[in-house]
């Protein structure tokens, strides 16, 4: 079981910087590959980052290539979205999530979610 807890959402205006944390408990945190995902109003939740278990692989939706970076911490148990040059099409509840792969892109495979934090950008 892991228990995730995002942090560090907010308000920003376009061009901003914000990071996100995620706080994993549980002692297997690097046996699990990491994502983030967001759902902005009336749509579906999309991916936009994972890292391997290790924190040597990692992908990124087309969308935030070269704007945000994932990394994590298995000392810390952290995982973080560093989201730079932010756009207002970037507003959505940003979840990071667990699963038991080396590394997945696909929602359907993640497994523990957190509850979500707002990021909202303004023009």
């Amino acid at each position: 079981q892991v228990q995730l807890v995002e942090t560090g959402g907010g308000l920003v205006q376009a061009g901003a910087s914000l990071k996100l944390s995620c706080a994993a408990s549980g002692r297997t945190f690097s046996r699990y590959g990491m994502g983030w995902f967001r759902q902005a109003p009336g749509k579906e939740r999309e991916f936009v980052a994972a890292v391997s278990w290790s924190g040597g692989g990692t992908y990124y939706a087309d969308f935030v290539k070269g704007r945000f970076t994932i990394y994590r911490d298995n000392v810390k148990n952290t995982v973080y979205l560093q989201m730079d040059s932010l756009k207002r099409e970037d507003t959505a509840a940003y979840f990071c999530a667990a699963t038991n792969q080396v590394v997945s892109t696909s929602l359907k495979t993640y497994t523990y979610w957190g509850q979500g934090t707002q990021v909202t950008v303004s023009s």
